[in-house]
């Protein structure tokens, strides 16, 4: 019997006037696997999907929320009481060590900071899918890293399906597949 996929595109196109951006598609996606897709940020901007947890480019956190704050508001969204919010959300900062800035505000955070907080924020509803919009763009090469290892231990404690688009064609991630969006079509590296 065949494994399903989380995500499963197949003959997926999509075009735009005589510009072909997807061309006939295919990618399976299962529960736990780290896959990377390189590409020009408009080809691989098709393949940022809906409904799932989701690490923007540029952290969208709330200025006027503290960090905790921040965290709790997919909960909060999501109908869950006000105690097990604050709780869950100091259970994530505690784990990825980052309890400290609970009480501050995201404009006096770093950028790598604040990636983190968005990514953590990404979790609070047990997502079995993290979608992260090249996470790492905007970061110098030690957040980068620390990120990367974030996302990867995410990846095999927590078991959510990672898929990560990044622009930088020769970055190395420690993915199960590692796919480059050229030309419409989706080729594995």
């Amino acid at each position: 019997m065949a494994v399903k996929g989380l995500i499963e595109l197949y003959k997926v196109s999509k075009s735009y006037g005589a510009i072909e951006a997807l061309k006939d598609i295919n990618l399976t996606v299962r529960e736990g696997e780290f896959i990377s897709i390189g590409g020009k940020s408009d080809e691989a901007s098709e393949l940022r999907l809906r409904r799932i947890g989701f690490v923007f480019q540029f952290f969208n956190l709330i200025s006027s929320l503290t960090v905790l704050e921040n965290i709790e508001l997919p909960l909060a969204l999501a109908g869950v009481d006000g105690y097990e919010r604050r709780r869950r959300a100091s259970e994530l900062l505690e784990y990825f060590g980052l309890t400290s800035l609970a009480e501050r505000f995201p404009e006096i955070l770093s950028g790598g900071e604040r990636q983190r907080i968005a990514i953590i924020r990404a979790l609070t509803n047990s997502p079995k899918i993290i979608l992260a919009d090249e996470p790492t763009s905007s970061l110098d090469d030690e957040n980068s890293q620390l990120l990367i290892e974030l996302l990867n231990k995410i990846n095999r404690e927590g078991g959510a399906a990672i898929i990560l688009t990044t622009t930088d064609l020769y970055e190395r991630l420690p993915t199960n597949g590692d796919f480059i969006l050229k030309d419409g079509c989706l080729v594995e590296r």
